[in-house]
């Protein structure tokens, strides 16, 4: 049991949680489980404006029964900051919220899930818009009176239920609430649905949180190749790479055998010889290592044929019967935005007729009749199943599109700039030059905002090459570059370099 104030009757809860993660039902099961217990109990909630911008915050306030006879209890409708008891978030990055907001403080006991459901502004960041977990678990830790923290996402999935059971079992084996846990058990019963799911992972949750307050991170291993193809390479590798890079260079040619076969993931390392040719061991072989990266993610550029390929694939339907938690059986009807533009139907096909089309008003005000509004697709129903796999299908025949011949000289270009400032003795600067590359990402409209930002910077390179300050130079252009959409921030980086 936690020790609280003995002058404060009342216990407050504030539940952080986001659409679909049964936020509602782990508010409810606490006011079944106050009120058969004979505490008053006052529940509100207030919905987040937008998926995954906001979550919805339950608040609950508990008050024993024979406090609320003496006088008529007055129950606040929101969680004050600094007044909260036990909070209570379904994700790390709610736990991160509820302490921004004041919410968790150091009289409160933060009940926190350590997996991640990233934000839609994590998602649109031109460069790594990720919030740091570190930051937020040891701000948990030491701002907190207690934390309890572990992945409940994944106990949730592993029961067959849903988070909100996993936290209310950790709710239970926190203490923080005077009752015992028979009495959670019969809460859940009272709800009469999913019981024995429900019970299994609250049995789940409550172990977790007894047993293991902070569950450790677990580090990603590299897999073993599987095909001879794949031990080809992986040999290749370690024969002809430094140490530092060989890691990096195996998850990129295993990236490329996916994305196309053994002979695109053979240019790959191609193209990271050449790199090395110039690289050096007074460097730490980084150059190696950072187009060892960067150029795996360009090579393996976002077109029609791989969205289609990804749409399709199996493990993406079970991904998502996972997520959404379809019962064994059920009839799963999953439904997708889709909006390609004339360009990129342009440049899914053979080079030559990509450029006639492509340079053609006639085509392109047809193309734009046809594609000018996107589409609602069912990719489980037959027919548009069979559009998206018969694209999927085109893979074969992509290093004959335009949009493979356009790719590949600009990335045998943007290698060459690289070693040839290397090769000039501007090692940083090379380091700079590949990093550009964090520009350009996605498809449609963000992969040309992208695309123009970098040129904007390669263009300016030549200028700036004999500068002392070349590198850094670059690095303010690039994140200056990945500031904003628009290009205001590059714009004010490059007159104030210019000046």
């Amino acid at each position: 049991m936690v020790s609280r104030d003995p002058r404060r009757e009342r216990i407050t809860i504030a539940i952080l949680a986001l659409g679909g993660q049964g936020g509602g039902v782990l508010a409810d099961w606490i006011v079944a489980l106050a009120q058969q217990e004979g505490f008053v109990v006052q529940a509100t909630s207030v919905p987040g404006v937008a998926q995954r911008t906001g979550s919805t915050v339950y608040y609950v306030e508990l008050l024993p029964a024979d406090a609320a006879e003496s006088r008529e209890p007055v129950l606040a409708l929101m969680p004050a900051p600094g007044d909260v008891d036990i909070v209570i978030a379904s994700e790390l990055m709610e736990a991160g919220r509820a302490i921004l907001r004041g919410f968790a403080t150091d009289r409160t006991v933060l009940i926190g899930s350590t997996h991640r459901v990233y934000s839609i502004s994590e998602k649109s960041a031109l460069g790594d818009g990720r919030a740091s977990s570190e930051r937020i678990l040891e701000a948990a830790k030491t701002r907190c009176a207690r934390f309890i923290g572990f992945d409940m996402e994944e106990i949730a999935s592993r029961a067959g239920s849903v988070i909100s059971s996993v936290m209310f079992g950790a709710l239970a084996a926190s203490g923080a609430l005077p009752f015992p846990r028979n009495a959670f058990e019969k809460a859940i019963r009272s709800g009469g649905k999913g019981v024995e799911a429900s019970l299994a992972a609250f049995a789940a949750g409550f172990e977790a949180a007894d047993a293991a307050p902070q569950a450790a991170r677990t580090e990603r291993t590299a897999l073993e190749p599987t095909t001879p193809a794949g031990a080809a390479l992986a040999d290749r590798i370690a024969r002809q790479l430094p140490a530092p890079a060989q890691g990096v260079a195996r998850e990129g040619a295993r990236r490329l055998m996916e994305y196309q076969d053994r002979r695109y993931a053979e240019l790959y390392l191609d193209r990271l010889d050449s790199v090395l040719a110039v690289d050096s061991a007074s460097g730490a072989w980084r150059l190696t290592t950072a187009a060892a990266k960067y150029l795996a993610l360009w090579m393996s550029y976002e077109d029609v044929i791989r969205v289609a390929d990804l749409k399709v694939r199996e493990s993406r339907f079970e991904r998502v019967r996972e997520e959404v938690r379809a019962p064994h059986g059920a009839i799963l009807e999953l439904t997708e935005y889709m909006h390609p533009r004339p360009q990129e139907i342009c440049e899914m096909l053979p080079a030559s007729l990509g450029r006639r089309l492509r340079g053609s008003r006639r085509a392109q005000r047809l193309l734009g009749r046809l594609f000018s509004k996107g589409r609602h697709v069912r990719t489980t129903s037959l027919s548009w199943f069979f559009v998206l796999a018969f694209l999927a299908s085109l893979r074969s025949i992509r290093p004959r599109t335009l949009r493979y011949v356009v790719e590949q000289q600009r990335i045998d270009e943007w290698l060459a700039l690289a070693r040839s400032a290397a090769a000039a003795g501007r090692y940083e600067a090379a380091l700079e030059l590949v990093e550009c590359q964090r520009l350009i990402k996605g498809y449609g409209d963000t992969h040309e905002r992208g695309l123009a930002s970098y040129r904007t910077i390669v263009e300016h390179w030549p200028a700036l090459q004999a500068r002392v300050d070349a590198a850094a130079s670059l690095r303010r252009l690039r994140e200056a570059a990945l500031a904003d959409e628009d290009g205001r921030e590059l714009s004010e980086a490059l007159r104030l370099i210019a000046a």
